[in-house]
This record gives structure tokens, sequence and C-alpha cells, in this order.
């Protein structure tokens, strides 16, 4: 891990906070994207060698530009990880179509481009690692997550389709499907919902742990993350687990 220079985008807050601690913990060189330069300034101060990159991904001109300069300062990229994202709990019908489009750049298109721009240099080395971040709502769609299901699934989807093409080039694809996890979103999020027992006492992880998991799995060159360990049932038992979220997940409020 020691010298290896890792780029995080939404370095800035939950759980790319959580990657940017563990890999500069590790001794990596860190590059920290994210659009709020007074938030990554003090992570970017634990790792011995950084880089902040202020970027608004949500603009398309912008998603990729701050590359050139992250590899100027701390050499060619060898693991990105696509963290940055937003979520929209809504009623599908009454969704804000701008606000879901601007989501559905970020979370789909921008990392789909990241990966596109740092493929070339990987494939030359013949080495690097991309870890996408998609959801669980990829594995198990979620009510009142029309938009965002969608962009995590088809992440989630790309992700596996480029691990697959990648397998013999040296390059390894890490595909994250993180389930509720301690975080500032997942609080919002959970707030969204009519109480009910099913959103109350549904298993939440721990942010610091998770970026421990990714860290070692991508190390292992393991194929998938699912976290908490309890939501693999989704991927297993995808009829049941479609029933379980369709009949008791409860309605978004107003």
């Amino acid at each position: 891990m020691q010298g290896l220079h890792v780029a995080v985008t939404g370095a800035s807050s939950g759980i790319g906070a959580a990657i940017v601690r563990e890999y500069a913990a590790a001794g990596a060189r860190v590059t920290l994207v994210a659009r709020r330069r007074e938030l990554l300034e003090p992570l970017a101060a634990l790792a011995p060698h950084s880089h902040i990159a202020v970027a608004d991904l949500r603009d398309l001109a912008a998603a990729t530009a701050w590359i050139p300069a992250a590899e100027q300062a701390l050499g060619p990229i060898d693991i990105l990880v696509n963290n940055a994202g937003v979520q929209i709990i809504e009623p599908s019908a009454s969704t804000d179509l701008v606000a879901a489009e601007a989501m559905l750049t970020l979370d789909l298109i921008v990392p789909l481009r990241l990966c596109v721009a740092v493929l070339p240099g990987m494939l030359a080395r013949g080495r690097g690692t991309i870890i996408n971040v998609a959801s669980m709502a990829a594995l198990a769609p979620t009510p009142g997550m029309f938009y965002y299901s969608a962009a995590k699934g088809g992440l989630g989807a790309a992700s596996e389709a480029l691990r697959g093409e990648l397998i013999r080039s040296g390059v390894h694809v890490l595909t994250v499907y993180p389930g509720p996890v301690r975080t500032d979103m997942e609080t919002a999020g959970r707030a969204r919902y009519e109480p009910s027992p099913a959103v109350d006492n549904v298993p939440v992880g721990d942010p610091a742990a998770l970026a421990r998991i990714i860290r070692r799995a991508a190390a292992r060159r393991k194929t998938r993350v699912i976290y908490p360990r309890i939501y693999h049932l989704a991927r297993w038992f995808p009829n049941i687990t479609a029933w379980f979220t369709a009949k008791f997940t409860p309605p978004v409020r107003p």
C-alpha cells in the first residue's frame, strides 16, 4: 500500500471521508476530490502525501479535468474510488426532473467517464484498481428510490461488466454494494420514510468498518463487497428480497 496513489471522489464526508482515512493510515498518497475545500483540508492533512482537487463533478466538463494535476502531483492513479453521489427519495410522480437528472449524471455518468479516463494509463501499465461504490439499491431496488435505484443499478451492472472485460488485463475492478451505513445521507434518507419497524430496525453499518473492508478487498482482488454482511441475502435470494422490500418499505413522507 505504501506509495500507491489513491483518488477518492466524494471525499469530503461519509463513506468517502472514511476511505480517505483508511488509505491515508495505510501510507497511500491520496487525491481528495469534492466541492468543499474547507472539508477536504483536514482530511488531506492525514495523508503523508496528498492532493486536493476541488471540483463540482455534476459539471461534466469538470468531471475528469482534475486528473492531470493530480497525476502531476502524485504520479499515475493506481486506485480510483468512484464514491461521489447523492440520493433522492421522493414519490416518483412528483420528483423534480432537473434534480433527478442531475443525480443520474453524478451517480452514473460521472463514474463511467472517470473509469474510461483512467483506463488507458492503467492498461498501458498492466495494473490498477477501480472501485465503484454502488448501493444495495442496485440489488434490492427500493420504493421511493426510482431514479437512485436506476443510477446505482446501472453503475453496479457496468462495474461488473467492466470487471469481466478486464479480467486478464492486470486491471482489477471491485464493486461495492453498501446497505445503510451511518452517514448524514443515510440519516436524511431514513427520515424521508414514514415511521415503521422495517425502517427503524434495519441493520446499519459503520463507515470506518466499510472502508477497511474495501481496502482489504481491493488488495486481495475480491470481486465485490456487500456490507453489512446480512445483505448478502439480497444477492442470493433476489426474489424473496424483492417481495420483502416491496411489501414492507413504508410510504415516503409528503
